[in-house]
């Protein structure tokens, strides 16, 4: 029977997806990424590493059961019959030592590449199930492949361990898939991941498995959710989904797996050469964002898809799993929406929903978030009332473990090659380090030394063994951006697709960016705005208090903690025409570590606000911003702060008319 409906769907889905004509293999990506390692990061960003591997995620190894414990590496811990607990781990962690050098981690993810390939049994299962009688579902392997994709990129003498244990695994998952097994829910949406991972066996280390590869692909996809259906616009929900019927699996309109989801049609597009895989990722994209999109980059889903309103809920999984697909859609696509749009949630959404010393992270983040602590009734119909707490693992243990890939792969993706690759190009925009060899074996090396995006200026140093071309991208959001190369006088930047090109000769460029904003503001639900500046989303910190509900018995710097404003938050802002911002060099011209936290960011910008009626939905939670408000006071100047360093906040305001 389930043969019969495979062969039925196969025949369905054909007719849409697999290429016409004779085009065979893989699709080229509009972009190359670089091996981990080759791309260190260096300044402040370098410091979010430190901080991270000081905090939660550089201590789970040692008394974070799900991860010391796991039955990935012969202990007894896990979460879930998916068996992700492990594999995330090990998936975040491996670039955290990698670009820190770490010994301590590089051997902990060492030891459970070790342990896992030690025990890849005779039908070339990988994973916990291994000599057990649990259930065998493919997904929670993937994050674990990513993971050692990444550690024979950084070094690759492992590949002749790792690529016999994939392809040997690959073998068993066709036959799987060809016979309906291994597939539950979760599987059926996250086919994607696998896709990316046999485009990486087919582009290095095929093995003459190249039709086997091909033909998993395919079948992961015919046996997976239909994306391009999902994100038409004819189906695409335009509201919070709590009261609406999903036409497809219902855990498309997840919020995880649709950030997972948004690889799914740019990894399709490879194998099918369909330009309209690529059209419809990205029509998708801008789906997402028009009816569920925040002022910090990313959207809104509280389990389910959540719409617009601000005290709706996002997951801290889905932000750092949309970080690392939007890289992927630019790799494939080229568009500069993506990059744009991955920057603003890595200096935004991702460190707002971390304490500054990220020891404790909230399941569910708000932009207008009024309190930290039990929500009973709260805003989120299918997550529960310590969803927003900052603690160990507050609601579900999965961001606990999933977090730590945020920072290390925006760092790895921040550059990338062009496919002949003879050019380096600069995606992301902050310091780093930069040591490769391009085509024709030449070898180069990048500096860049910034503040950005708590700058305005990027000074890069390159130096070559020959020439080439050199690509930055300027951001939309820039006005007026200027350039200046090797101390001659500064032009305005003249980007094509978002890109400068900077022709580099052998022995050493230098260049300076300057890539000024204007203070922008964004049109939000009830006539409220939000403001920007650059890639900052800028919010009002609400002062608050702290109390720990609980410490963890082993380790006691991982805690529960409850925030309560003790400031008003009542606020409607003016003409933003006088809006002020506050911006220079900090004191001694290092940025604080860490500086997503309260009153540490060296920019900031000045409004005028006056204190008006707005009232609460729930106990702890404010309702919709008020519509054309009256002033309950006299009006004054207040500070609006980075978003990423507020944990609460004001973030979407209503706006009153001066008389």
């Amino acid at each position: 029977m389930i043969k019969a409906l495979l062969v039925s769907l196969i025949a369905s889905l054909t007719a849409r997806s697999i290429v016409s004509g004779q085009a065979t293999g893989l699709a080229p990506k509009k972009f190359l990424n670089i091996p981990l390692g080759q791309v260190k990061p260096a300044g402040w960003l370098r410091d979010q590493l430190v901080v991270q591997a000081n905090g939660l995620a550089g201590h789970e190894h040692d008394f974070y059961d799900y991860v010391a414990q796991s039955d990935w590496i012969g202990g007894n811990s896990y979460y879930s019959n998916l068996e992700e607990a492990g594999s995330y781990w090990f998936n975040g962690m491996v670039p955290n030592g990698v670009l820190l050098d770490d010994p301590k981690i590089m051997s902990q993810t060492q030891q459970f590449l070790d342990y896992v390939l030690d025990h890849q049994d005779s039908t070339g299962w990988l994973g916990p199930e291994v000599n057990t009688t649990k259930p065998r579902y493919l997904w929670g392997r993937y994050p674990f492949f990513f993971g050692a994709i990444q550690m024979v990129e950084a070094n690759s003498s492992l590949a002749d361990r790792v690529v016999p244990a994939l392809h040997k695994f690959v073998s068993l998952a066709n036959t799987m898939l060809h016979n309906g097994e291994g597939l539950e829910d979760w599987t059926r949406t996250r086919w994607e991941d696998f896709v990316i991972v046999l485009q990486w066996l087919y582009d290095f280390y095929p093995e003459g498995k190249e039709d086997l590869l091909i033909d998993t692909m395919k079948m992961l996809k015919y046996t997976g959710d239909p994306w391009e259906d999902v994100f038409n616009e004819q189906y695409f929900p335009q509201e919070a989904v709590e009261n609406l019927r999903n036409p497809f699996p219902v855990l498309t309109w997840h919020g995880v797996n649709m950030a997972e989801g948004l690889k799914a049609l740019p990894s399709t597009y490879r194998f099918t050469h369909n330009q309209s895989d690529l059209d419809a990722a990205s029509k998708g994209w801008d789906l997402l964002f028009q009816y569920h999109g925040r002022p910090s980059g990313i959207y809104a889903a509280d389990e389910y898809l959540a719409g617009l309103e601000a005290v709706r809920g996002t997951e801290l999984c889905l932000v750092v799993e949309t970080m690392f697909s939007g890289s992927y859609l630019y790799q494939v696509i080229g568009d500069p929406k993506f990059a744009d749009r991955v920057e603003r949630i890595t200096y935004n959404a991702l460190p707002a929903e971390l304490t500054g010393d990220m020891w404790s992270r909230q399941y569910l983040q708000q932009q207008n978030q009024i309190a930290a602590k039990n929500m009973t009734p709260n805003p989120f119909p299918n997550d529960g009332p310590y969803s927003n707490v900052f603690g160990l693992e507050p609601n579900y243990p999965c961001c606990t473990v999933n977090h730590p890939q945020g920072w290390p792969k925006f760092i790895s993706n921040a550059f990338v090659t062009t496919p002949d690759q003879k050019s380096l190009v600069h995606v992301y925009l902050g310091p780093f380090n930069v040591n490769l060899t391009l085509a024709n074996n030449n070898k180069v090396s990048v500096a860049v030394d910034t503040l950005y995006p708590f700058s305005d200026s990027l000074a890069t140093t390159i130096t070559a063994e020959k020439d080439f071309t050199y690509y930055v991208r300027i951001p939309s959001w820039v006005s007026k951006g200027t350039i200046a190369i090797n101390g001659a006088k500064a032009k305005a930047v003249s980007p094509s697709n978002g890109l400068q090109a900077v022709p580099v000769k052998a022995g050493t460029t230098k260049f300076t960016l300057n890539l000024p904003s204007d203070i922008t503001i964004e049109s939000r639900p009830h006539s409220s705005v939000a403001v920007h500046r650059g890639p900052l989303h800028y919010a009002f910190d609400i002062a608050r208090s702290q109390k720990v509900l609980q410490q963890n018995a082993q380790q006691p710097l991982a805690k529960d903690l409850e925030f309560d404003a003790t400031a008003t938050w009542q606020l409607a802002l003016g003409d933003p025409k006088t809006f002020v911002f506050n911006g220079g060099a900090p004191e001694g011209g290092n940025l604080p570590s860490p500086v997503f936290d309260s009153g540490l960011p060296p920019f900031t910008i000045t409004a005028q606000a006056c204190p008006i009626e707005w009232g609460v939905a729930g106990d702890t939670f404010a309702a919709s911003p008020p519509e054309n408000p009256e002033c309950a006071g006299p009006v004054q100047n207040i500070t609006l702060w980075p978003f990423g360093a507020t944990k609460l906040r004001i973030g979407e305001f209503p706006t009153f008319k001066a008389n």
